[in-house]
């Protein structure tokens, strides 16, 4: 398969022999993978707790995206990173595991499901986004199915590395 060979080809450049090889590089990448994922997942249920009236109540949605956004940004930034290198250690074997392709959907629909709430969720967002107004019933919707994705990607992820051998 081609797809084999590209990644037999990724795992064996000299980054990803030195993180898989070395035994004390490879977790190192994977603490700081997890405390970007721990930052990544608790700025998005800060605002996904905003948006399901569970939290924050007092401050508008628009104040807490501003001000937690930008953190969720750079730790995904980070996430994608650090995940990338311990994906390079041993491509073939993660590029066939379930967990993992199950992680990557997850991920995937996380991001749809973000991009419709920002193109469609807040455009009218001035005419809901009050301290004591109530949330419309689809920026509650997104931000249930956001957190009970990204529960997802961190269960799956957690459950990875007992399945890699």
């Amino acid at each position: 398969m081609e797809i084999d060979r590209a990644l037999d080809w990724l795992q064996n450049t000299q980054v990803a022999s030195a993180i898989g090889e070395n035994e004390i590089l490879f977790p190192w990448i994977e603490s700081i993978h997890v405390l970007a994922i721990v930052l990544v997942v608790g700025t998005i249920s800060i605002v996904d707790l905003r948006l399901l009236g569970f939290a924050s109540l007092d401050l508008t949605v628009r104040r807490v995206m501003r001000d937690v956004i930008p953190y969720t940004w750079g730790a995904f930034a980070v996430a994608a990173f650090t995940g990338s290198l311990m994906f390079s250690s041993d491509a073939v074997h993660y590029a066939h595991n379930r967990l993992f392709q199950g992680k990557l959907v997850l991920l995937a629909l996380a991001g749809l499901n973000m991009g419709l709430f920002h193109l469609i969720g807040v455009r009218d967002i001035e005419h809901w986004d009050k301290v004591d107004g109530r949330t419309p019933t689809a920026a509650r919707t997104a931000a249930a199915i956001s957190l009970l994705l990204w529960i997802g990607v961190v269960a799956l992820g957690r459950g990875i590395g007992f399945t890699m051998h």
